[in-house]
């Protein structure tokens, strides 16, 4: 017997059902030769939606356009609402609770900083070619390896609606949180080598790094006293953002030491769009998770127990293995690591709404 989906849920179905055993929505299809059937692939991620909204605390699926959450990207902005954003999180400008916006963001200012950015790096690569200059060769690493990650940690700044984190505390937590991980990453390296990365090694290397940037988000997160998912994540990300800015600019040289300035530009562009879905994701999940489960507590050694934190702190741990996996580096598959980036979104925009009804659901409760 065939199956349908549902156009609305995502749930599965027999052929013959006319309603949505999961939300009840009206499965009938059109007459033959008009039939508006929902592709296997949108059911398969709208499933995998409601499962994932299921272990953030929610019900049903992530009811999410991103057409609709990037559509301020293509629109013109003046320079008072980039200062407006900019003087956000201080003790005077940041909003009551009651005042938040708790509709989906719209972020923009993060494309113009990476634009920015970006074209830094475009401008060193001409002259560093045009006119063989190697003084611009260490400028050229730098901007290569920062220019992503960076925006991307303002796409979180943007995206915190409580708006209680100045950008300050966010550059701050970028460059200090960032090191700070890398250094405690490599401490706890010195007590648990990798000599390989096979599959042991990937799982050992995805555990220790992210334990590493956990401890640094753990310090940020009881200093600035946060209660909001979308704090977390934040934070998180700040700290992600960090490490993947200096471990790049790190491996870079190393490639431009051993096999000269194209690999080291090979290696900036690779690394530049990988960390759309790598450390910065990996370390905004875990953060967002531990603040998800503490809310206005105390933070304390409970909550690193608490099974709902354990469950989603296994995620970036689970994609940085795979991530690390002799599987994924042989294959080299960019399919592959498009997937990984796209789960980890997945879970980052199903922490967001969680974060914003967290905020809507406390105005209830007063």
């Amino acid at each position: 017997m065939s199956h349908q989906y549902c156009g609305k849920c995502g749930a599965e179905g027999l052929d013959t059902d006319l309603f949505c055993a999961a939300c009840g929505a009206s499965m009938q299809r059109a007459a033959v030769g008009e039939q508006e059937s929902v592709p296997v692939v949108k059911g398969i991620v709208q499933q995998a939606s409601a499962h994932v909204n299921g272990m953030v605390g929610e019900k049903g699926t992530l009811d999410l356009k991103l057409k609709d959450v990037f559509s301020s990207v293509f629109e013109k902005h003046t320079k008072e609402e980039a200062d407006l954003l900019f003087i956000s999180g201080t003790a005077v400008t940041t909003p009551d609770e009651r005042d938040i916006q708790t509709s989906w963001p719209k972020p923009w200012l993060f494309s113009r900083i990476f634009l920015a950015l970006a074209s830094v790096y475009v401008l060193l690569y001409i002259t560093a070619t045009a006119f063989e200059s190697t003084l611009v060769i260490p400028g050229l690493l730098v901007m290569g390896s920062f220019a992503v990650p960076f925006s991307l940690l303002i796409f979180f700044w943007e995206t915190n609606a409580p708006r209680n984190i100045s950008i300050f505390e966010v550059v701050k937590m970028f460059f200090v949180g960032g090191v700070a991980s890398i250094a405690a990453t490599l401490f706890i390296f010195s007590m648990v080598p990798v000599y390989e990365l096979n599959v042991q090694g990937a799982i050992t290397v995805g555990i220790i790094e992210e334990v590493g940037k956990l401890l640094i988000a753990i310090y940020f997160i009881k200093q600035l006293q946060v209660k909001y998912i979308l704090n977390g994540l934040l934070i998180g990300a700040a700290i992600g953002a960090g490490f993947a800015a200096f471990e790049s600019a790190g491996y870079a040289f190393h490639q431009g030491a051993l096999f000269g300035d194209e690999a080291m530009l090979a290696n900036i562009v690779d690394r530049a769009w990988m960390s759309l879905g790598s450390h910065v994701t990996w370390a905004a999940i875990a953060a967002g998770a531990l603040v998800y489960v503490k809310k206005q507590a105390e933070l304390s050694f409970d909550h690193l127990k608490d099974v709902r934190f354990l469950k989603l702190f296994a995620v970036p741990i689970v994609l940085h293995a795979a991530w690390n996996s002799p599987f994924f580096i042989e294959q080299e598959n960019l399919f592959l690591y498009l997937g990984l980036i796209f789960i980890a979104w997945l879970f980052i925009f199903s922490l967001m709404n969680a974060g914003l009804k967290q905020i809507s659901n406390s105005r209830t409760v007063e």
